[in-house]
C-alpha cells in the first residue's frame, strides 16, 4: 500500500485494531501511521517506540542496499525472465543520505535499579535465607538483652558500609531530571556569573519531546568540569555575545539544553550522541527525509572552537534543515487545520443534533400534554353525561315513589309554596307527617312529574 493511499477496506481486522491503538496514542494521521506500522511489521509497540524515540536505520535494509550496490561477481548467469514480471531487476539503493539517529534518553537513578533473583537461584538460597533469619532474630534478642552491644556493632558496621554505600565517586547526589537541570543551572551561574542564555529547565527527554513536537532545533551542550578547556569554552565561546544572540534569536527556533557529564543523564547522553571530546555540542532535529518520526543529530561540535566558527557551524546545520522542517511544519499546520475544521464540523453537527433532539422532545411533551388535556376533557364529559343519565334514572324512579297530592278536605294537610329555579311558583299540599326528603324529591322530580 502506498503511503499516500489510505483505504481502510484493504486492512484486516488485526491491522485496523493496531492502527486504532497507534493513532489513539500518537495522534498521527492514518496515512503516515500506516507507513510506520508497515515498516514495523504491524507491531504496535515497535511503532510507538519508533515514533517517540526516533526511527533507527534497519540493518536488514542496509544489508540489502549494500548487497545491491556492490559490484556483481563475474559470472555467466543471464537475467531471469518470468512470464508475469519479465526480466528481473535488482533493487536500486536509495541515494538519500541518512543521519545519525538521536535516541530519547530517560535516565534511571542508580538507587532505583531493582534486581530480582532468578527463581531457581532463590530456591537454592532458601535454606540459607532461613538460617540467616534465625540468626538475625537470635542476634536481635541478644542485642535487646545487652543494649550496649548494638551501639558498638552498628558503629563498626556503619564505618565499614559507609565507603560502599557511596557509589558515586564525584559525590553528587542522584536527582530526577528537573532537579538535575536546576542544579546544573545554579552551579553554572555560581561558576560563570549571570548570563543571558535560556537553558531548558527540565530533562533531556522533555526537551527532546518539545523539539519534536514544535519542530525546533535542540542544541545539546555537554560540559566536563574536569576538562581543561571547559572554562575557556564557556567564557570565550558559549557566553560570547555572538553565540548568545544567535541562540536567543526566536527566528532560529533553538532549544538550549546543557548538562554536566558528572550527572548520570548527561553521561548517558554523551554516549548516545557518540561524544569523543569535551566540550561537546550537538544539534538534534527532526529529519522528515529519513522518516516521519525520526530525530537525528545533524551537527556535532567538539573541542574548543572560536565563537565565529561555533555560530557558523550552527547556522550551516540549521539552514540546511530549515527547508525540510518548514515543509513538515506547513504539513502539520495543514493537518491541524483540517483536524480543527473537522472538529468544528463535528461540534456544529453535535449542536445541531442536540437542538433537533430538544425540539423533538418539546414536540413530544406538547403532544403528550395536548393528548392528556383531551383525555381529561373527555373523561369529564363522560362523567358528566354518566351523572346526568344516572340522575335522570333516579328521577324517574323517585317520581314513581312520591305519593299523590292529598285532597284539601282531609286532616293534617299542609300547603307549601315553592319557587322553582325556572322562576315558576308551585303550590302543593303535603301531609303533615311527610318528611323533608319528600319535599326535596318533589322539587327534584317536578319536571318528570309534570
Amino acid at each position: 500500500m502506498a503511503d499516500g493511499d489510505f483505504d481502510p477496506a484493504h486492512l484486516s481486522d488485526n491491522q485496523k485494531e493496531a492502527l486504532g491503538t497507534y493513532t489513539a496514542l500518537t495522534n498521527q494521521e492514518p496515512s503516515a501511521a500506516i507507513s510506520l506500522l508497515e515498516r514495523s511489521q504491524w507491531n504496535v509497540q515497535i511503532a510507538i517506540a519508533k515514533f517517540f524515540d526516533g526511527e533507527t536505520p534497519d540493518p536488514v535494509e542496509e544489508a540489502r542496499a549494500s548487497m545491491a550496490s556492490s559490484p556483481a561477481p563475474p559470472t555467466t548467469l543471464s537475467r531471469q525472465e518470468t512470464l508475469m514480471n519479465g526480466f528481473s531487476h535488482s533493487p536500486r539503493p536509495s541515494n538519500r543520505p541518512r543521519h545519525d539517529a538521536a535516541p530519547r534518553i530517560v535516565p534511571q537513578p542508580e538507587h532505583q535499579n531493582m534486581y530480582r533473583t532468578p527463581f531457581i537461584l532463590a530456591l537454592v538460597l532458601t535454606p540459607f535465607n532461613l538460617i540467616y533469619r534465625l540468626l538475625s532474630n537470635s542476634l536481635g534478642l541478644f542485642a535487646y538483652l545487652f543494649s550496649f552491644l548494638p551501639r558498638i556493632l552498628s558503629g563498626r558496621a556503619g564505618s565499614r558500609a559507609q565507603p560502599r554505600r557511596q557509589r558515586d565517586t564525584t559525590g553528587r547526589r542522584p536527582l530526577n531530571a528537573r532537579d538535575t537541570a536546576a542544579r546544573f543551572i545554579r552551579e553554572f551561574e555560581e561558576e560563570y556569573g549571570q548570563h543571558e542564555l535560556d537553558f531548558f529547565s527540565n530533562g533531556y527527554a522533555q526537551a527532546y519531546d518539545l523539539a519534536k513536537q514544535d519542530l525546533k532545533f535542540l542544541l545539546v551542550v555537554l560540559l566536563s568540569p574536569e576538562h581543561d578547556d571547559t572554562s575557556t569554552f564557556v567564557r570565550s565561546t558559549l557566553l560570547s555575545p555572538e553565540v548568545v544572540n544567535y541562540i536567543n534569536d526566536p527566528q532560529n527556533k533553538i532549544i538550549l539544553w546543557a548538562g554536566s557529564v558528572q550527572d548520570s543523564e548527561a553521561y548517558q547522553i554523551s554516549n548516545a550522541l557518540n561524544c569523543s571530546k569535551f566540550p561537546f555540542a550537538a544539534v538534534v532535529a527532526h529529519t522528515p527525509e529519513d522518516s516521519s518520526t525520526s530525530m537525528s543529530t545533524i551537527a556535532r561540535i567538539s573541542g574548543l572552537v572560536p565563537p565565529s566558527a561555533f555560530v557558523a557551524r550552527l547556522r550551516a546545520a540549521i539552514a540546511h534543515h530549515s527547508t525540510s522542517l518548514e515543509r513538515a511544519r506547513a504539513s502539520r499546520n495543514e493537518q491541524q487545520a483540517t483536524r480543527n475544521l473537522r472538529e468544528e464540523q463535528n461540534s456544529a453537527y453535535e449542536r445541531s443534533l442536540a437542538q433537533d433532539r430538544e425540539r423533538a422532545r418539546q414536540r413530544r411533551e406538547e403532544e403528550e400534554a395536548r393528548s392528556r388535556t383531551e383525555r381529561e376533557k373527555k373523561a369529564k364529559a363522560d362523567a358528566a353525561e354518566r351523572a346526568a343519565r344516572d340522575l335522570e334514572q333516579w328521577r324517574q324512579w323517585r317520581a314513581q315513589t312520591i305519593p299523590a297530592e292529598p285532597s284539601a278536605s282531609g286532616e293534617g294537610i299542609t300547603r307549601v309554596s315553592i319557587r322553582m329555579t325556572s322562576g315558576e311558583r308551585v303550590v302543593r299540599k303535603f301531609r303533615a307527617e311527610s318528611d323533608m326528603e319528600e319535599l326535596y324529591a318533589f322539587v327534584e322530580c317536578y319536571g318528570t312529574l309534570s
